[in-house]
């Protein structure tokens, strides 16, 4: 092998031959798919004897989806491939980077290792080229181009890795039949949606159903509120100074911010059980409500990934849908969407690994995906007719009528910030503490550790 990775990513590594025309999953040439994207490819990169190695937390089904692309990388080019998928990626691959066994790729579910890395010279800058065309071809690519870049060891910034595959969480969930019978329409800004849940107040009924219960984790939800908020009320570059500390977190706009989310958590008659009821629901159980007879809330708002958590005989497009969280038509802010998404960057410049890269780029790398589902992509070049079904083409189109998009703010911060004072100041509002004082009180913690 041209590498040899950490002992504990080799476990069940297989190298995986080119595989022939009948092992791929969709046969070429049929289907919604860029054939002729794979067919140029193809003619420019001939890799035929080299062995190209990746990593991942992808696993099981995950990463059985990510193999049934490499195939097509083996088909087009000639080229072997390992994949050798991890749950303890994140510790993995600094343990390969301190041994010099790294893998030629490695899949990133969140960009801020990738910081890391790139600040110590492990990863490889791909240049202005791929910059560019992340800002030509991916919509809102200025926002992807943007999050790719970092600094590296010699503290210029550079570009890192590609994004593949992403999360949408500007979602409102909602039942199609209740929001009928009710006659509600879906509401297009921010000032319907609040219009919205005070009629269906005025009706006797209660309009949402939050939950920010998660064990050690509880208080998450209401961060995914207040970042959302934030996209929705101030320029992005004030929300990247906010995620960076290089605005106070007690800065009047972040409270204000935090004041929005509360319009909806803290009014007594919005939720079921009132504010105390919002912070002790799991936020798994809490989407529940939309399925009682009658029905216990009307909306619920959660990432493209909370149908997990619906009862079993729940089918999306059917008897669940969603809409995008909508903007306020007044701040003139476009379509700003909250998200996250994975980063796949090279660790060398060997031909063979840059020439992964170049695959990546292309429509059919992205449809190969689309059609295993479970999978959104902003590349505006895709056949959105790939897309598995008709809910991933419905958050697609979200995500590609997107003008902003932005991570997850807490998971930007400092750990200690985002993934706990945050968290934990958030069930402190909710339940009843003022918003200035328990942002203040954050603005502290992260003062003594800047």
């Amino acid at each position: 092998m041209h590498h040899r990775l950490a002992v504990t990513l080799l476990a069940g590594a297989a190298l995986a031959a080119p595989a022939t025309a009948q092992d791929l999953m969709f046969p070429i040439g049929e289907g919604p798919f860029s054939w002729d994207s794979f067919e140029a490819f193809a003619a420019e990169h001939d890799y035929s004897g080299e062995t190209l190695n990746l990593t991942g937390a992808s696993t099981g089904q995950d990463g059985n989806r990510l193999e049934a692309l490499y195939d097509y990388f083996a088909e087009a080019t000639g080229a072997r491939y390992v994949y050798t998928g991890s749950d303890g990626f994140e510790q993995d691959i600094v343990i390969a980077a301190q041994a010099g066994s790294l893998p030629d790729i490695a899949s990133f579910p969140q960009p801020g290792l990738v910081q890391d890395l790139a600040g110590q010279g492990v990863l490889v800058d791909l240049g202005s080229e791929l910059d560019q065309w992340m800002r030509d071809t991916f919509a809102a690519g200025d926002s992807w181009a943007d999050l790719a870049r970092f600094e590296g060891p010699d503290g210029e910034e550079g570009t890192y890795g590609i994004f593949f595959g992403t999360d949408v969480k500007s979602l409102v969930w909602y039942v199609p039949e209740n929001f009928e019978e009710a006659g509600y329409e879906i509401p297009e800004t921010m000032e319907e949606l609040k219009a919205l849940t005070d009629r269906i107040v005025e009706d006797g009924e209660t309009p949402w159903c939050i939950g920010l219960a998660a064990g050690g984790s509880t208080g998450w939800p209401a961060t995914d509120w207040v970042e959302d908020m934030m996209l929705r009320t101030v320029p992005v570059d004030v929300y990247d100074q906010w995620t960076r500390g290089e605005i106070p977190f007690d800065d009047e706009r972040v409270v204000a911010a935090i004041e929005e989310y509360g319009h909806f958590a803290r009014t007594e008659e919005y939720t079921p059980q009132g504010p105390s009821g919002v912070a002790a629901t799991d936020f798994r159980d809490s989407p529940g409500g939309l399925f009682e007879f009658p029905p216990d809330c009307y909306m619920h708002k959660q990432a493209s990934f909370i149908p997990n958590f619906f009862p079993e005989e729940i089918e999306v497009g059917t008897d669940v849908d969603f809409f995008y969280f909508p903007s306020y038509a007044d701040a003139d802010l476009g379509q700003p969407l909250l998200g996250s998404g994975g980063l796949m960057a090279p660790t060398n410049d060997r031909p063979v690994t840059l020439g992964f890269i170049e695959f990546l780029k292309t429509p059919i790398a992205h449809e190969l995906m689309m059609a295993q589902g479970q999978f959104l992509t902003p590349h505006t070049g895709v056949n959105p007719e790939a897309y598995e079904n008709d809910n991933q083409a419905a958050l697609g189109e979200i995500l590609t009528s997107a003008t902003t998009f932005r991570f997850d703010g807490s998971d930007l911060m400092p750990g200690e910030i985002g993934t706990e004072a945050f968290w934990t100041a958030m069930v402190d509002y909710t339940t009843g503490a003022d918003a200035e004082q328990v942002a203040a009180e954050i603005e502290r913690r992260w003062s003594s550790i800047r």
